[in-house]
């Protein structure tokens, strides 16, 4: 996948700094606008936990760089993500304020709090059952198939392969592109809309930000889409947005809004997250060969090793909500009207929820209730979507090359404060032979 602004180059490794207090000699521990924080963010994030986990983030008084809130432990943002009453999804999901309408967009789902939220929930759930969502699995295994052999070839050529744009990356693409049954040649234009807004995540609300080209790729991304829903509206057929708008209950039904919002959501936020639970995901086994070892003995611990990756690496590091009325949380007041970031990859390696090796991997950990889909109102519709895809990439490429690693030195990171990835993660180990 292509990016259009320069990435960091970065190891994949996790931090092994302990948390001495809530700033270090170079400045505050936790600071989202900071590329070095960005690059491992985990040592912040305990230090937080620990010293301030209902954190103030002054900023510096620029819409660049706001105020907000921060909750770092699992337990007080499991408690606020299920009170949309008082922690609000309607002011949008990152700590810049206006961003709807910087956006040009009405709100979507996401950005919905009961009961407008639930009602459209059920009617989007209707049509995105895991059934449908199911029935997709031999497509993607017959395409992660195609892929890995296309890129094993490569590798005998002596070619570079890269883990993330050459296979996690185009699966979640691929996937979409036929659930929604767009033409073949219309495929790439997913790419640069998901560039486009990886961007925007990067750079904020910042000019860098809204001048890379993500208030053009929403609306192109908006216009086809909206060509689509009237296209299939008079010619429904079996695919996801013929579904969608025929999807009723009790006479009610989504219109065209609904479901550019719910299209927009799937290809903005599902898109790269799926990609990169898959890149961690081998990221992390090859960081731990003994446990990539049981899994490939074993591939019934897949579905397990995916969540417990999941917990490690959150592809959603952190979303946020707006309290609708003052909020104390662990004895500190959170006024109304303020912006607080449910820092989702802490919480899930909170100690006091996880136990004492909350901070390492462990493909056989028994709780594995991260929140990493969110929780609440709010969890994630397409969680099945993507835990699907991820099972069949991970399935094929172990049984295909049992000993698949990466080369983190040369690994390029996307820096975001709200999700954590990769633009570029070279493979190794696809001539390795099975142990």
């Amino acid at each position: 996948m292509t990016h259009p602004v320069q990435p960091t180059r970065v190891p994949t490794a996790p931090s092994t700094a302990t948390a001495t207090g809530p700033a270090t000699a170079t400045g505050p521990a936790f600071d989202p606008f900071d590329p070095a924080h960005l690059a491992d963010p985990y040592h912040g994030y305990r230090v937080l936990r620990e010293t301030d986990p209902v954190h103030f983030h002054r900023g510096d008084g620029t819409a660049a760089h706001p105020d907000f809130w921060a909750l770092s432990r699992y337990a007080d943002v499991d408690v606020a993500v299920c009170d949309p009453e008082t922690f609000s999804s309607a002011s949008g999901l990152t700590f810049y304020r206006d961003e709807i309408a910087r956006l040009g967009l009405a709100p979507t789902i996401v950005m919905m709090d009961p009961p407008e939220h639930s009602g459209k929930r059920r009617l989007l759930a209707k049509a995105f059952s895991p059934k449908r969502v199911a029935e997709t699995e031999p497509q993607i295994r017959d395409f992660v198939r195609g892929r890995l052999a296309e890129m094993a070839e490569r590798f005998d050529d002596d070619e570079v392969v890269d883990l993330h744009a050459d296979f996690s990356s185009q699966i979640p693409t691929f996937v979409l592109a036929r659930l929604f049954d767009l033409p073949a040649a219309d495929r790439p234009l997913f790419d640069p809309w998901v560039s486009a807004l990886t961007t925007l995540q990067e750079e904020g609300f910042r000019p860098a930000g809204l001048e890379s080209g993500a208030v053009a790729a929403v609306a192109e991304m908006f216009a086809y889409f909206g060509e689509l829903i009237t296209e299939r509206r008079a010619n429904p057929g079996q695919d996801l947005i013929s579904a969608l708008a025929e999807a009723e209950i009790e006479g009610e039904r989504l219109d065209d809004w609904d479901i550019l919002g719910f299209c927009f959501v799937i290809v903005a936020g599902g898109n790269d997250t799926t990609g990169n639970l898959i890149s961690h995901t081998v990221a992390l086994l090859d960081a731990h060969p003994r446990q990539r070892e049981m899994l490939v003995a074993d591939p019934g611990l897949i579905p397990g090793a995916l969540s417990e990756c999941l917990r490690y690496e959150s592809s959603v590091q952190a979303l946020a909500r707006t309290t609708t009325r003052e909020a104390t949380v662990d004895g500190v007041t959170i006024p109304a009207g303020e912006k607080v970031m449910m820092l989702y990859a802490s919480a899930n390696r909170d100690e006091r929820e996880f136990g004492p090796t909350a901070e390492e991997l462990d493909i056989t950990r028994e709780n594995t209730g991260h929140l990493s889909f969110s929780r609440g109102p709010h969890f994630c519709i397409g969680s099945h979507f993507a835990r699907l895809q991820a099972r069949v990439a991970v399935e094929e490429l172990y049984a295909a090359h049992p000993a698949v690693g990466v080369d983190v030195g040369a690994a390029v990171r996307a820096l975001s404060p709200f999700t954590r990835g990769f633009v570029s993660l070279p493979a190794t180990g696809f001539d390795a032979p099975r142990p």
